[in-house]
Parts: C-alpha cells; structure tokens; sequence
C-alpha cells in the first residue's frame, strides 16, 4: 500500500510540474484521459467536469492556444501573481482529480499538485530566461523545446496513469 501511495503521490506532483510548465496542458491531457476512462470515484465528486468529452476538447483548444500565446511578444511572465495563481490552481486541481482517481488524499494531492507548479514555473522561469542571455539560441527555440517536454511529460504520465490503474486492476484479479 505504501508503494501506491507514494506513486499517486508522485503523480499527483508530475501533473502539478506539468501545471507550472503551461497551466492547461495539465488538465487538457488528465481530462482528455478521464473523458475515455470515466471513473465512478470521480463521478460522484465535483471534479466530475473533468470527465466530460466537451470540457476535455475545450481544455485542449484552451491549452494549444497558450503554447502560441507563450511565444507571443506581450505574453505575461508566468511569475507574474496572476498567471502564478492560474498555475497553482491548475496544479492543485490536476493533483486532486489523480489522487481522487486513485482512492488517496484529494487533499495532498492538491498540495502535492500546487507544489509541483510553483517549482516548475519558478524552475522553467529562471532556466529559459537564463538559457536565453547565457547562449545563443533565442527564447522562441528553448519556448518549442520547453513544449516538446510538456507533451512528452503528458504522454509519459498518461501511460503511467494508465499502466498504474491496469496493474491495480491485475492484482485485484489475481487477488481473487
């Protein structure tokens, strides 16, 4: 049991590192997975949105927007207060819906999640802006390759969602 716990707990981080990456990559990728794998613990609980075909095609149009949005001249820093509160919710949500998901402390995972976005917006901050007056590729290069990790991390975390939930679903079998 404590191995489990200390997966989802890391999931629930992960989702969260995703978060601080771009604030709707995060909850476009967990509800486009809930929408395909509906689960009753999250059905009955105000997270059940997330399920939904149309919120899920809603988040990812949302969220390809911000990657085009990102490169943008203007474009906020993501330290800036409101952006940052934008990145915590989205991480601390991400985080709650897996740990609900997977029968542990919404409440952690929402910690667990929000933690997760603060370090990687604060991270990603100081490394891009670094990376970009330290060599000589431009910020639009390290934005793409910042992007390339964000879908390679959400691919990567939904197979290991799913490869958690199918492993738990073995050993219930095998169990009986």
């Amino acid at each position: 049991m404590a191995t489990k716990t200390y997966t989802v707990n890391g999931q629930a981080f992960a989702w969260g590192v995703m978060a601080g990456m771009r604030s709707l990559s995060a909850p476009a990728f967990s509800s486009h997975l809930f929408a395909h794998m509906p689960d009753a613990g999250l059905s009955g609980s105000f997270l059940s949105f997330l399920q939904s075909s149309r919120v899920a095609t809603t988040l990812k149009i949302l969220a390809a927007s911000e990657v085009v949005g990102d490169k943008l001249p203007g474009a906020p820093n993501r330290i800036a207060a409101p952006v940052l509160v934008v990145r915590l919710l989205s991480g601390a949500l991400v985080g709650t819906a897996w740990s609900e998901h997977n029968g542990q402390s919404k409440e952690v995972g929402a910690l667990l999640g929000g933690v997760g976005a603060l370090a990687a917006s604060y991270g990603f901050y100081y490394l891009r802006t670094r990376l970009s007056q330290k060599t000589p590729v431009p910020d639009l290069v390290w934005a793409l390759l910042e992007d390339g990790l964000v879908a390679t991390l959400g691919i990567s975390l939904a197979k290991a969602s799913l490869n958690t939930e199918v492993m738990a679903n073995v050993k219930n079998l095998t169990a009986s």
